[in-house]
């Protein structure tokens, strides 16, 4: 297989080779802030395991075209999520999928974050072994916002980075943080200016790639043991989420988002 053939059926990532061993993934939707639909979310928990494969990769970036990295799924993946159970069955095994195999591609990721990252757009940027922001970056994870639990990474890699208060702080009220936050928080690697990310990204890429690949890759395997053996915290979180979503909450977290205003939660409904 090619270089070429490999990722040709790809549509709503673009591919290039920066450097050599070097793949760059850019999520690209800039018209909608790189907002991922059906399609670009199962892109997104699939292409883990083609990197995995790939002999010509020895480090990837991914980052996000125009203004944003990822401001999450969009409305319409919402709304089939929220009234289809077979789409919400399809979205969540895509969802444990994106995690998965993110923590098992053997290839170092290095994640290069600006403007906002939300959804499962974050998933890939905090779940990178080398996470990069930009000053600008607006990290948050509104589940709570849409009516469902905090799921996807949140539940295993926030504590884990930032500290259980902290965690829970923004998790619950869906604080958001700039990139000198997240850096200080210890929820990112490192903060740069704006004009410097995409370079510093892929310096740091050039870096892991000219890097011995047996002891890199060792390295990472034996560091996402602390996210593997916290699997059952990530699968009860994934599976409280994806309960919420067809809910009166959830229903109501999304049709707020759409009228841009206040969510109405009904306190009564609460189990």
């Amino acid at each position: 297989m090619t270089k070429e053939q490999r990722y040709q059926g790809y549509t709503a990532i673009e591919f290039d080779r920066p450097a050599e061993r070097v793949l760059r993934l850019t999520l690209n939707n800039p018209e909608r802030m790189n907002s991922l639909d059906a399609r670009g979310h199962a892109e997104l928990a699939e292409v883990w395991r083609d990197i995995d494969t790939d002999p010509q990769v020895s480090a990837v970036v991914i980052r996000g075209a125009g203004r944003a990295f990822s401001a999450g799924g969009d409305f319409d993946m919402l709304d089939e999520i929220n009234n289809d159970f077979k789409a919400r069955a399809r979205v969540w095994r895509e969802a444990r999928d994106l995690v998965y195999n993110i923590i098992n591609c053997s290839k170092p990721i290095v994640s290069a974050i600006h403007g906002p990252a939300v959804g499962a757009g974050l998933v890939a940027a905090l779940l990178a072994d080398i996470s990069i922001a930009a000053r600008s970056a607006r990290i948050v994870d509104g589940h709570t916002k849409l009516g469902v639990a905090a799921g996807d990474h949140a539940a295993i890699v926030w504590p884990l980075l930032c500290g259980m208060a902290k965690a829970k702080y923004h998790l619950m009220l869906c604080e958001p943080v700039n990139g000198e936050r997240a850096e200080a928080l210890g929820l990112v690697s490192l903060c740069v200016d704006d004009a410097e990310l995409q370079d510093k990204a892929l310096e740091v890429a050039q870096r892991l790639a000219d890097s011995a690949p047996g002891a890199m890759r060792w390295t990472k395997y034996a560091l996402n043991n602390w996210l593997r053996q916290a699997g059952p915290i990530f699968d009860a979180s994934l599976a409280l989420e994806f309960m919420g979503f067809g809910s009166p909450e959830a229903k109501e977290g999304v049709l707020a988002l759409r009228e841009k205003r206040v969510a109405r939660f009904d306190p009564d409904l609460a189990v």
